[in-house]
Formats: structure tokens, C-alpha cells, sequence
């Protein structure tokens, strides 16, 4: 399989926007929830074999700050769409560029770099989330267009929009993006990050 250089794109909300789903679990712990799997994310991305850079896009200052703090470059987001909001991390990368999901408190670099590695055999390619209905990474090889379609549905759009779907074996940690408790418990039996995990203890 070649390999590239990547750029990673990671869009995280305002944290009043942020793991809504998990506010009745979480209480007052919801966003210092938030910010730990963002947090856990860049952390797991930065140090994958072939990441040369994590772009982090974000219009809120206490993740911005966090995560600049571990090595993550901050645009801020134009507030305008999830899209949107990674076509602006997009613009000022160079290489190939992968969006990938904020919300992956699992995430193994080793994981992450296979299915970088497969990515670039194809001019955009993307995995699915657990669910096989929405998606947690976009890639695209370098000087192919990046044309995201994330949100709700995404799998079928990244499919019609022509990406090649990553079907992949043994890459759980990645496809387990947590938007419920349900999910953050499913994260938590594949291990969670340190960051989460602090924080998970006083949740599930």
C-alpha cells in the first residue's frame, strides 16, 4: 500500500452544542466529557504513522486552547456547517487530507494508520461508523478535490459521491464514534484514552 503524508481535519463544536445526546448521563460533566474525547482523538491521530499534522477546527476558545496545547494547529470555524467547517481546516492543508470524527475516545494510532494506508490507494475513500450509516473519516489523495458529506446519513453520500467504502477488519477503534452512553460504553470495552477515561468514571 503507498504511503502518504496526511493531514487530519478534526471539526469539534462549541461546547454548548457538544454531546448533547449525552447530557442526561453526563450532567455536569458534559463538557469536560467533550473536550476529553477531542482531546484523546488528537492525541491518538497526532501520533499515527503517517500524520504529518492535525488541523483542528473549532470556534470555541477552551478546546481550541486544550488541544493546541497537544500539538494541533486551530483554524477557527466559519460557523456556517460541519462541512464547511472542514473545508476551511482543508484550505490551508497540503498533501493528502483526511476528515476524521472529534468523538472517537477509543482511537488507536496502529488502527488509524491501516486505514490511512488503504485510503490512499484510491483518489477519495471513506469508513463507515459502527452504525454502517454515517461516516468517522474522509480522505482524499493529493490534488483530488475535497468534498466531505458528513452528517446523518453520510454513508450513502460518500457513496454516491463516488468515494471508495474502506472495508477494513480489526479497525473497531475508529468506527466507534460515542454519541451515547450507550456507545460510551461500548468505547470504554475497547479502552478508552486517559483523557476520557478520567472523566468516564464519574459518568458510566
Amino acid at each position: 500500500m503507498q504511503r502518504l503524508g496526511w493531514t487530519i481535519i478534526v471539526p469539534v463544536k462549541t461546547l454548548i452544542r457538544a454531546k448533547t445526546r449525552l447530557a442526561a448521563a453526563a450532567g455536569p460533566h458534559r463538557e469536560d466529557l467533550a473536550v476529553a474525547v477531542a482531546a484523546d482523538t488528537v492525541t491518538a491521530a497526532s501520533s499515527a504513522e503517517g500524520v504529518t499534522r492535525v488541523i483542528v477546527v473549532t470556534a470555541d476558545p477552551r478546546p481550541a486552547a486544550v488541544l493546541a496545547g497537544l500539538g494541533a494547529d486551530v483554524v477557527p470555524d466559519p460557523d456556517v456547517g460541519l462541512n464547511a467547517a472542514l473545508r476551511a481546516g482543508a484550505a490551508s492543508a497540503t498533501g493528502a487530507v483526511a476528515a476524521l470524527q472529534a468523538d472517537l475516545p477509543a482511537l488507536r494510532p496502529r488502527e488509524l494508520a491501516r486505514v490511512l494506508a488503504a485510503a490512499a490507494e484510491f483518489d477519495q475513500a471513506f469508513l463507515p461508523d459502527a452504525a454502517d450509516v454515517g461516516t468517522v473519516l474522509y480522505a482524499v489523495r493529493p490534488g483530488v478535490p475535497f468534498r466531505p458529506r458528513f452528517g446523518g446519513e453520510s454513508r450513502a453520500r460518500h457513496l454516491s459521491g463516488g468515494a471508495k467504502e474502506l472495508c477494513l477488519p480489526d479497525v473497531d477503534s475508529v468506527r466507534r464514534d460515542v454519541d451515547t452512553i450507550e456507545d460510551l460504553a461500548e468505547a470504554a470495552a475497547l479502552g478508552l484514552g486517559p483523557h476520557t477515561a478520567a472523566v468516564a468514571r464519574l459518568v458510566l
